[in-house]
């Protein structure tokens, strides 16, 4: 009965896509469809210029590549030794890696959490409100590749930093370590408050990083009908009440989206330091078959922590149509 089950599903995903059967006609093979429009130019994209250096890629993370000038490179298998090589041999990628993929951790739920306040915040009816979302959005255009590129490669941003730095260190007071110790002095756990302290560290990085997320959240409590919080004002329910009961439910499906965005974005930001050592293996030690080796490891650890991410939320939140 459960293999019928699948079957039945499996079948239907495809009357979607075939005219003359009742499923084809229904409302959610027309939204499946018009999904599958929007996403046709991604497709075509993947497969002319993405697919292939995937595959050569994966190829070469079992070859030692070596370039013949003029002629193109010739590979040697070598096995799993590059992957030996990146996890037990290099001093810097394990390291790198570790540190990277917890910051990731500790930012994604910190941008979930600061993107599904302020887009609650925007969605209340207040004076300049079309001005506030327009600023809360204008670092997903700061960051699309002008500010980053400011940020790592301009003197005079450099020497600003280095300028703060100095007088930061010259005051002789750090209020975000005093704190912090003296938090831990009385008595609060420190692993806790380790957590807190680099969510404030980033708060550049991670409303930096909350513009699309805020976005998504945003139309997900526009689509919520104003019946069901009038309904909810007649049967005496507070703000609180209204908020864990009806706009938390109907925009929670909106977190798997915004989760798997945020992973893939800290993934790939400009200061990854995984990136940048694969940029180093791959461009200035010339060693291709083992910086393939890394891409594949912090591929594969990207796809474990959207899978596990997607496990959880799908049975944390509920789904209405």
């Amino acid at each position: 009965m459960n293999d019928r089950h699948w079957y039945d599903k499996i079948l239907d995903a495809f009357r979607i896509y075939i005219p003359g059967n009742d499923v084809y006609r229904t409302m959610r093979a027309r939204s499946a469809r018009t999904g599958t429009c929007f996403i046709i130019p991604f497709i075509i994209g993947f497969l002319l210029f993405m697919a292939k250096p995937m595959v050569e890629s994966f190829i070469m993370s079992f070859n030692d590549v070596k370039l013949i000038p003029g002629e193109g490179y010739s590979q040697t298998y070598v096995g799993l030794d590059n992957y030996n090589t990146a996890l037990r041999v290099d001093p810097e990628f394990n390291t790198y890696l570790v540190e990277e993929v917890g910051q990731m951790a500790v930012n994604t739920i910190a941008t979930l959490v600061v993107s599904f306040v302020v887009a609650v915040i925007l969605n209340q009816e207040f004076k300049g409100r079309t001005l506030a979302r327009a600023i809360f959005f204008l670092p997903v255009i700061l960051s699309s590749g002008v500010l980053p590129g400011i940020e790592h490669q301009n003197e005079f941003y450099d020497m600003m930093a280095g300028l703060a730095q100095s007088l930061e260190e010259s005051g002789g007071v750090d209020l975000s370590a005093s704190l912090q110790e003296l938090l831990q002095v009385s008595g609060v756990g420190a692993g806790v408050f380790d957590v807190i302290f680099t969510m404030i560290d980033s708060i550049y990085d991670i409303v930096m990083a909350s513009g699309i997320q805020i976005i998504v959240f945003l139309s997900g409590l526009q689509a919520i009908s104003p019946s069901l919080y009038e309904a909810a004002d007649v049967e005496g329910c507070s703000g609180w009440e209204s908020f864990w009961k009806i706009t938390f439910p109907m925009v929670s499906p909106l977190l798997l989206v915004n989760c798997i965005y945020t992973i893939i974005d800290f993934f790939m930001k400009n200061d990854n330091r995984v990136m940048e050592l694969i940029y180093q293996v791959t461009y200035q030690d010339m060693k291709f078959g083992v910086s393939s080796a890394m891409s594949w490891i912090y591929f594969g650890i990207a796809l474990a922590f959207i899978g596990i991410s997607s496990f959880i939320i799908t049975r944390a939140v509920k789904s209405y149509e």
